[in-house]
């Protein structure tokens, strides 16, 4: 009996597991600032507002840049912006935040999918223009 009532007691502790964050991306410069939060879970919520359900695709992406840019994160990498770039990302991982023009996808093939899934989340999942999303 007692093991039973150890039993059904870790069961219902177990039942509000919530799934960690993947980053947090922000996007400033030509238009309204945009704030990306990526969930483990599959879902992304912008400028605080709803949490919104990623497509497959781009969890896959986001998942995936996550573990990518953790070196990035660690090295702290910091790319200033140059006078032809038009937006400048930030991203918060856990092990650290790494920020960069949008002209340094150039060089780096792993900020330049930063970039896209910023732009793709905001159209496919938020429901927002990816050039001028709105802040609220």
């Amino acid at each position: 009996m007692a093991a039973i009532l150890l039993g059904a007691a870790l069961a219902g502790c177990g039942l509000n597991v919530q799934a960690p964050d993947l980053f947090v991306l922000t996007r400033t410069g030509q238009g309204a600032t945009l704030t990306e939060l990526f969930n483990d879970a599959g879902t992304v919520r912008c400028n605080g507002g709803p949490v919104e359900q990623l497509p497959d695709a781009l969890l896959l992406l986001a998942r995936d840049l996550a573990a990518t840019l953790d070196n990035d994160a660690k090295a702290k990498l910091r790319i200033a912006p140059t006078p032809n770039s038009v937006f400048f990302y930030t991203v918060k991982l856990q092990n650290g935040t790494i920020s960069f023009p949008d002209t340094a996808g150039l060089e780096h093939p792993e900020l330049a999918q930063t970039e896209q899934l910023a732009l793709q989340a905001a159209q496919q999942a938020c429901g927002r223009s990816g050039k001028r999303a709105q802040v609220r």
